[in-house]
């Protein structure tokens, strides 16, 4: 890995010229290959990289010790949830859906490269929707610190800038006060409450629905994440 940090249109050719090779139904500036290049989205306070199989120690240990605080708020955690092999899986199907523009899952890490949580944008439908669904996780030692807000900025940039989606959408439950004012601060608007809406901790729950669009993000007023991609 080189030390220059590139700019998304610097790094952008190498991937649209691989793309524009291959036919498509529709020119999108994609950003994968057989295989995901490296890189980090940074901004002043995190950056955020693909897991990788070297990070297993760290995430198991922040998922462990911070698994009452999560509960809650998550689907049910099978037996083998912190597994090494649990982990293997799941960053291997991070790296396939990554490379086929199903889902986007990054890991958050402070400057200092201290592991600090996650998050994706899952369920990308593409067409007539261009529409993805956010998703993320803070361990709990680093919950209310104002690392996820820093977070949320560089992924909706990743979202409408780099991807070219139309809207995000993200959901969480009426109690999560926490995640609901995170959302209304990253620019999302709240569109309606769907009845058990999702699967948490063992039961059917209802949920808040909120969702951004590219012209909502392009219209905010504060100034832009400061953000390098690096390979």
């Amino acid at each position: 890995m080189g030390s220059k940090s590139l700019t998304a249109s610097e790094i952008a050719s190498p991937f649209d010229a691989a793309i524009a090779m291959a036919p498509q139904r529709k020119s999108f500036p994609r950003i994968f290959l057989a295989r995901p290049e490296p890189f980090r989205l940074a901004g002043e306070r995190v950056f955020l990289r693909l897991p990788e199989r070297g990070d297993y120690e760290d995430w198991a240990s922040l998922r462990g010790r911070s698994r009452n605080f999560l509960v809650p708020w998550e689907p049910s955690w099978p037996v083998d949830a912190l597994s090494r092999a649990s982990f293997r899986t799941r960053a291997a199907r991070y790296a396939e859906d990554w490379r086929t523009d199903q889902a986007y899952n990054l890991f958050i890490f402070t400057l200092e490269e201290t592991l600090i949580g996650g998050v994706g944008l899952s369920n990308l439908r593409r067409g007539v929707s261009e529409t993805a669904s956010l998703g993320y996780w803070i361990g709990e030692p680093f919950a209310q610190r104002g690392y996820m807000t820093a977070a949320l900025p560089l992924v909706l940039s990743f979202a409408f800038e780099r991807l070219r989606l139309h809207r995000v959408e993200a959901a969480c439950l009426p109690n999560n006060t926490p995640s609901r004012s995170l959302l209304v601060r990253a620019g999302f608007r709240q569109e309606g409450y769907a009845r058990q809406y999702l699967c948490i901790e063992g039961k059917w729950q209802d949920h808040l629905l909120f969702a951004i669009l590219r012209e909502d993000w392009d219209g905010r007023h504060f100034e832009k994440v400061p953000r390098t991609i690096e390979s």
